[in-house]
């Protein structure tokens, strides 16, 4: 059977999936040149493909016209008229399931997931690295007939600021420090107050860039702001592809088990995260990050680390396990991966 000539890549979830999808689309676009790509995703996510030649994002309104049963086949109807003749479901949920028999395409690979292997690791029945999540997506690929060589990557120059990007970002000689102290659940979340440490301690020798979104996460950004010289809220001032703009120009990003790491690791930005109740062996460290970027919470007092894979179920005790990272650790991390 010929290889496909062009492949409908679904994957619709969290900006943190979507984000580990671009340096395997990377990848694949650049050894593969001659092969079209569809990605199917949410709107709001096209600017994470920006930099990738020969192909286009197909929006899915799963909150609108392509909500439901209905909707779905709304949708299978427009996706046909894109002649993929492959479909790559980097998803594996119960939308992608209704979905792929409709739009007919008859080669279709769909992403291992091995929820085996990580249940046993939230049971502590192992303690192992598990395959990384990149690493699950190449694999569809390479069902589809185009193995992938992950391991020399390539990066997109920093982008250019704009005026709008400069009235924000004081020109400094200081290097500059991306900060994203938030994540979807408590449990993966490093303390506010040691937090706060962490950022008036690297505010006296670098430019400090704080990122994050909704009030209430603005509010606490701003209050971090106002504390010392050279910290900068980033939060809900900015487009999402100006604010990709300023993490492309970052040194170093600090975030927890979370979207932000992964839109560094696009960039090629080095990456230091904070696990709580999550950890890095489950699949989900960002790309392309040396394994002592990430900074896990201490197991000797939490051993039942990681409690879950997305961070969403913990012991109550539990909840505060990043805080077990000290102050001190993470400042010391910073400074030496910048040099």
């Amino acid at each position: 059977m010929s290889k496909p000539k062009h492949i409908l890549v679904i994957r619709l979830s969290a900006m943190g999936d979507v984000a580990m999808t671009v340096p395997v689309l990377r990848a694949f676009t650049q050894q593969y040149p001659s092969i079209k790509i569809t990605v199917l995703t949410r709107a709001f996510f096209k600017p994470l493909f920006r930099d990738l030649k020969n192909l286009t994002v197909f929006p899915a309104d799963v909150k609108g016209k392509h909500k439901g049963l209905v909707g779905l086949y709304k949708l299978s109807r427009e996706l046909k008229k894109e002649n993929c003749d492959a479909i790559a479901d980097l998803h594996k949920v119960l939308r992608t399931k209704v979905l792929k028999p409709l739009i007919g395409t008859r080669k279709v690979a769909t992403i291992d997931k091995d929820r085996k292997a990580k249940k046993q690791l939230t049971k502590g029945k192992i303690f192992e690295q598990l395959k990384t999540t990149h690493q699950r997506y190449a694999d569809v690929f390479e069902t589809l007939g185009f193995p992938l060589d992950l391991t020399k990557p390539n990066y997109p120059i920093p982008a250019a600021l704009n005026p709008n990007i400069s009235k924000l970002i004081v020109d400094s000689n200081k290097k500059r420090i991306g900060i994203a102290p938030f994540a979807a659940h408590d449990g993966k979340k490093y303390p506010l107050e040691l937090m706060e440490q962490v950022i008036k301690e690297l505010s006296k020798n670098y430019q400090v860039l704080l990122f994050g979104g909704g009030k209430k996460e603005v509010q606490i950004l701003n209050y971090f702001e106002s504390e010392a010289d050279g910290i900068i809220n980033m939060a809900g001032k900015l487009s999402f592809n100006e604010e990709l703009d300023v993490i492309s120009n970052l040194d170093v990003m600090l975030s927890m088990d979370s979207g932000n790491a992964h839109l560094a690791a696009i960039f090629g930005v080095k990456v230091v995260t904070i696990w709580g109740v999550t950890h890095p062996f489950a699949g989900f460290a960002p790309f392309n990050q040396p394994a002592d970027y990430a900074l896990v919470a201490d197991r000797n007092q939490y051993p039942k680390i990681p409690t879950s894979i997305y961070g969403n179920k913990y012991p109550e005790d539990y909840k505060d396990a990043a805080g077990s990272v000290p102050v001190e650790r993470v400042v010391e991390k910073i400074k030496a991966v910048l040099g």
